[in-house]
């Protein structure tokens, strides 16, 4: 995120694409953070949400009235997600000078990891519970990570609405805490790719059962040789897959199934 005063007295934002195209441009009122033009409502509406709260954070932020453009671009294309809004909170939080998850947590019921993500140099394991929230970084660099892939199963889910669904949905959380704790601590020791394929099938049995949404592989790959398991918001944005095919008959498959974005493990976690 680039930021540069103006001689005006409101904020310029302009967000690019990967191709360097401004997809969302707004002028923002520094009074109350409104959209004065926008071309987008929906994206002016959580921006305003996310500096109004930074604001209560830090009430000496943007306090002067100075005029302000910011410019983001993203390194990949957008349909992609990855995680672009929790980036944008973690950067806004960085320029307020408050704590990321503080201001997570003041605009969302998220647990906060995708924002604890966005500051991350590398893996973590991290948690959110009753009376702290920790992370910490890892390493994880399987020797079988050239038979890992991620695909764009074409679809967007909204995860303020996964996030609700899910609060409301399931009702023994702690033990479906507890449960997906073993098998991620299991997944961080795991040495070979049959052994992890286990532990990501028994991930997506839990989350199924407690969720009540269908195993992505049953519903859309049912004859595909590997495992599939979704990521993120269930059944939108990316799923990561394995294979001891080779990648060109991995990819085949997928394109049969009309999805063109595959990325091995090594391109997307560098």
């Amino acid at each position: 995120m680039a930021i540069k005063k103006t001689r005006g007295s409101d904020l310029i934002w302009e967000s690019l694409d990967h191709n360097g195209e401004v997809w969302f441009k707004s002028t923002i009122s520094l009074m109350d953070f409104s959209p004065i033009s926008t071309t987008d409502e929906a994206v002016s509406k959580r921006l305003q949400k996310m500096l109004k709260n930074a604001v209560r954070l830090n009430s000496e932020f943007l306090s002067k009235w100075n005029g302000f453009k910011v410019e983001t671009q993203l390194e990949f294309p957008r349909i992609w997600g990855l995680g672009t809004s929790s980036t944008i909170m973690y950067t806004i939080a960085e320029w307020a000078q408050v704590h990321p998850l503080r201001l997570c947590f003041k605009c969302s019921n998220g647990s906060g990891y995708d924002v604890a993500c966005a500051g991350a140099d590398g893996p973590i394991v991290f948690q959110n519970a009753d009376d702290a929230v920790s992370y910490t970084p890892i390493d994880f660099d399987p020797s079988f990570k050239d038979k890992l892939y991620f695909v764009h199963l074409g679809e967007k889910q909204n995860t303020d609405d996964q996030i609700t669904y899910y609060l409301k949905k399931v009702k023994n959380r702690k033990s479906l805490v507890k449960e997906i704790n073993d098998i991620t601590d299991k997944m961080m020791e795991v040495s070979n790719l049959s052994n992890f394929e286990e532990l990501i099938n028994k991930h997506e049995d839990v989350l199924s059962a407690a969720l009540g949404y269908g195993r992505i592989k049953d519903e859309r790959f049912s004859d595909y040789w590997g495992s599939v398991k979704s990521l993120g918001a269930w059944g939108g944005d990316f799923a990561i897959v394995t294979s001891e095919k080779s990648a060109e008959d991995t990819r085949e498959y997928f394109l049969s199934k009309g999805l063109e974005t595959f990325v091995p493990f090594g391109e997307m976690i560098l």
